[in-house]
C-alpha cells in the first residue's frame, strides 16, 4: 500500500493509507427533511378535501340542496328548506334559546286551514262609510265564522286600506287568514306578532260585500292549491 498526501498538505496528520483520496460527505440537513415531511402533509390534505367535494358532486348533494334553497313556486311562496338545513333547524333553535333565557317562546307557525267554526274574527272599518262592520260581522256568523269584536279600525289602519280588505293575523293564524282571505276577493293578508290565532278583518276602501259562496270556495281551492315539485336543477 502506497502512502498518499494531499498537494499541498504537509505532515504526518495529514497522511491517509490507501490507493485514493477519501471523500468527504456533507452533514445531513435536518431543515429539508422538515420541509419534505410538511409537503407531505399538505399534499394529504388537498387530496382529502377534493375527494369530499368529489363525492357531492358526483352524488348530487349540493345540487340538490341549492335548487330546493333557490327554487321559488308560482305564487311567490319559497319551498321548504331540506330535512337537516340550518334553515328547516331554526325554529327549534329558537324554542331552545328562549326556554334557557326565560323569555317566552315565539308562536309556531300554523299553516292548516281550518273549518270556519274554528275561526275567530275580529271585524274593523276602516273607511268612513258607516254600519259596514256590522253587515259584514254578520255575514260572517251566517258562514259559520266565530265573531269578536265589531268596530272601527284602529288608528294605524284607519283610513289607510285602499283595497277590499286586509286580512291580519299572527303567526298561529296563517291557516285561519288564508280561509277568511277566500271570502273577498282581492284581499291582502299580512302577519303580526300576536300570540294567539285570532284574525282581523280590516274592510278597505273598495269593499263592497263578501264573494258569494261558490267564489269563496273557488277562491279557496286556489289557494290551497299544492305548489308542483321542481325537479332538481330545475325551477
Amino acid at each position: 500500500m502506497s502512502m498518499l498526501t494531499p498537494r499541498g498538505l504537509k505532515g504526518k496528520q495529514y497522511r491517509v493509507t490507501g490507493n485514493a483520496y477519501p471523500r468527504l460527505s456533507r452533514p445531513p440537513r435536518r431543515g429539508r427533511k422538515v420541509a419534505v415531511a410538511l409537503g407531505g402533509v399538505l399534499a394529504l390534505g388537498l387530496v382529502s378535501v377534493g375527494g369530499v367535494q368529489l363525492y357531492d358532486v358526483f352524488t348530487g348533494k349540493n345540487a340538490k340542496d341549492a335548487a330546493a334553497q333557490a327554487c321559488a313556486t308560482s305564487s311567490g311562496k319559497p319551498l321548504a328548506a331540506p330535512e337537516g338545513s340550518p334553515s328547516a333547524a331554526a325554529p327549534a333553535a329558537a324554542a331552545a334559546a328562549a326556554a334557557v333565557s326565560g323569555a317566552p317562546a315565539p308562536v309556531p307557525s300554523n299553516t292548516a286551514v281550518p273549518q270556519p267554526a274554528a275561526v275567530t274574527v275580529n271585524v274593523y272599518n276602516a273607511t268612513d262609510k258607516a254600519g259596514l262592520a256590522a253587515r259584514t260581522a254578520d255575514e260572517l256568523r251566517k258562514r259559520g265564522f266565530v265573531v269578536d269584536k265589531v268596530g272601527n279600525a284602529p288608528a294605524a289602519l284607519d283610513k289607510k286600506v285602499p283595497g277590499t280588505a286586509q286580512i291580519v293575523s299572527g303567526p298561529g293564524g296563517l291557516g285561519a287568514a288564508t280561509l277568511l282571505s277566500s271570502q273577498v276577493a282581492t284581499a291582502t293578508a299580512t302577519e303580526d306578532t300576536r300570540a294567539d290565532a285570532t284574525v282581523d278583518f280590516v274592510i278597505g276602501d273598495t269593499f263592497s260585500a263578501l264573494a258569494d259562496p261558490a267564489q269563496a270556495a273557488a277562491a279557496l281551492a286556489e289557494l290551497t292549491k299544492p305548489s308542483p315539485t321542481p325537479e332538481p336543477g330545475h325551477c
